[in-house]
């Protein structure tokens, strides 16, 4: 059994948002694995522990920098790694907005090469927020899906997922899902393990395959996104508050006037 696991490198903002040329710039972000992804490798490395024969794959589009990201998915228990890229992504994305239709073009390519059982994905990413990618990723290859998942157990024998999700106002569904299957996978489900020293090290050998678009059999044309970041910039911001100053009998007289005159408290 073959187990995908899509994982994206999401830039966190520091200290500092420093805006330049229009977008956020290199030197006030750092990278790190997305965290609805690591629920989904958590998930994924937690069933080959308790399933015979099973690989995980995780598969990332990102440039070089984010190889430091997927060993440490490989350092928590990810068998071996598959990144896309390509000088007509860069070209055309300069760092990574890649809008929803483009990413399941080259994701569902790794689908074709690796014919995986089950796919898992983050709900959504930190960076752009869509929750898309993975239902969109299943209606193009034609899978079974089901979103938004905070329980999982697998029937390999049976070929099924037994799924617990959220639905909206609080409603909730257990449903067995046919494998080949998307979910998507949402935080809480599990606890995600931190990289050993050992995972460590043994990620430094384990298999990271880098792909472009022509190994992936795709037209650099068929990438063509429809995102373009038209301005960036840091909203002011304003507030109401009010400082008093003085000892705390002082304050406190201030405090009970205020509440007087807000209606909050009486005379």
């Amino acid at each position: 059994m073959q187990i995908l696991v899509t994982v994206k490198e999401v830039g966190q903002l520091g200290d500092e948002v420093v805006i330049d040329d229009g977008d956020v710039a290199e030197s006030a972000l750092e990278y790190d694995l997305n965290e609805w992804d690591e629920y989904a490798l958590e998930s994924a490395v937690q069933l080959s522990e308790s399933l015979d024969d099973v690989e995980v794959v995780t598969a990332t589009i990102g440039p070089e920098r984010s190889e430091e990201t997927i060993r440490m998915a490989l350092a928590k228990g990810a068998d071996r790694a598959v990144r896309i890229w390509d000088d007509a992504i860069a070209n055309d994305d300069g760092d990574g907005l890649l809008d929803t239709r483009t990413r399941v073009e080259l994701l569902s390519a790794i689908v074709d090469r690796e014919d995986p059982d089950l796919v898992l994905t983050g709900v959504q990413s930190a960076d752009a927020t869509f929750g898309s990618t993975g239902v969109a990723l299943a209606e193009e290859i034609d899978d079974a899906w089901a979103a938004v998942v905070n329980d999982l157990e697998v029937d390999a024998e049976a070929g099924t997922a037994s799924v617990h999700r959220e639905l909206e106002g609080g409603i909730e569904e257990l449903t067995d899902v046919q494998l080949p299957a998307v979910l998507t996978i949402q935080t809480g489900i599990n606890e995600p393990r931190y990289a050993s020293l050992r995972g460590i090290r043994q990620a430094q050998s384990k298999p990271l395959d880098v792909l472009d678009l022509a190994e992936l059999g795709i037209s650099p044309d068929a990438i063509a996104g429809s995102l373009e970041t038209t301005a960036m910039y840091e909203p002011e911001s304003s507030s109401d508050a009010e400082l008093w100053e003085g000892d705390a009998e002082a304050t406190a007289g201030q405090l009970a006037a205020f509440l007087r005159d807000s209606g909050v408290i009486e005379g």
